[in-house]
C-alpha cells in the first residue's frame, strides 16, 4: 500500500503540531516546578504528559501519510521550549508566565480542531476522529490550566513575584518592572498633556 497524500494545509499543520506539542512537553515540567505548591503545578505536569502522549500517538499515526516529526520538527520545539525557559521566563511575574503557557496548550487544541477539519474535508474520517479524540483529551487540561491562571488572581503578591528566583531571574525581572515603570511614567504624562 502507498503513502496517503495529505494536503500541504496537513502537512504543514501536523508539522507545526510536532513542535508545539514538544514545546509543551520540555517547558511545562520545568514551569511547574518553578510552581510546585500552587494551584498551577498539576495542571502542568497533566499537560506535559498528555502533549508526551499524543507525541507517541502521532508518531505512530503520520508516517502512513510520509510525515515525521523527528529529528527537526521535534528539535525546534525543544529549542522554542529552552528558550522559552532560558530568556523569556526569567523576565516574567508568576502570573505571567502560567497565562503564556495557557496559550501553549490552547494552540495545540486549536491546531487539533483545525487539522480535524481538514482532514475530515479530505474525506478522512479515521485521521479526523484521531484529531478530535486527542482534542477532547486535552480540553480539560487546557480548562484546569486556565482556572490554575486565574486562581493566581487569589494571591496578588504571589502572582507578582519573579517566576526564576535566581540571581540572573532576579536581575531580568528587575529589569522588566524597570522597563515596565518608565512606560507607565511616560503613559501618565501624555494623559495629563491631554
Amino acid at each position: 500500500m502507498g503513502v496517503i497524500e495529505l494536503h500541504p494545509a496537513e502537512n504543514r499543520g501536523y508539522r507545526e503540531l510536532y513542535v508545539f506539542a514538544r514545546n509543551v512537553t520540555v517547558h511545562w515540567p520545568k514551569l511547574a516546578a518553578r510552581m510546585s505548591s500552587s494551584a498551577a503545578e498539576a495542571p502542568l505536569r497533566d499537560g506535559a504528559a498528555a502533549a508526551e502522549e499524543l507525541l507517541r500517538d502521532l508518531e505512530g499515526r503520520t508516517p502512513e501519510y510520509g510525515l515525521y516529526g523527528k529529528p527537526s520538527a521535534q528539535s525546534l520545539g525543544a529549542n522554542l521550549a529552552r528558550a522559552r525557559r532560558d530568556v523569556r521566563d526569567r523576565f516574567l511575574e508568576r502570573n505571567q508566565a502560567m497565562r503564556l503557557a495557557v496559550l501553549d496548550l490552547q494552540h495545540v487544541v486549536t491546531l487539533l480542531g483545525y487539522l480535524e477539519q481538514l482532514a475530515r474535508t479530505r474525506g478522512d474520517e479515521s485521521l479526523g476522529g484521531f484529531c478530535s479524540g486527542q482534542r477532547e483529551r486535552l480540553m480539560p487540561i487546557e480548562d484546569a490550566a486556565r482556572a490554575a491562571a486565574i486562581e493566581l488572581g487569589a494571591k496578588p503578591d504571589e502572582a507578582v513575584e519573579p517566576l526564576d528566583d535566581s540571581t540572573a531571574g532576579r536581575m531580568a525581572h528587575g529589569a522588566a518592572y524597570t522597563m515596565g515603570s518608565v512606560g507607565e511614567w511616560l503613559d501618565r504624562r501624555a494623559g495629563n498633556k491631554r
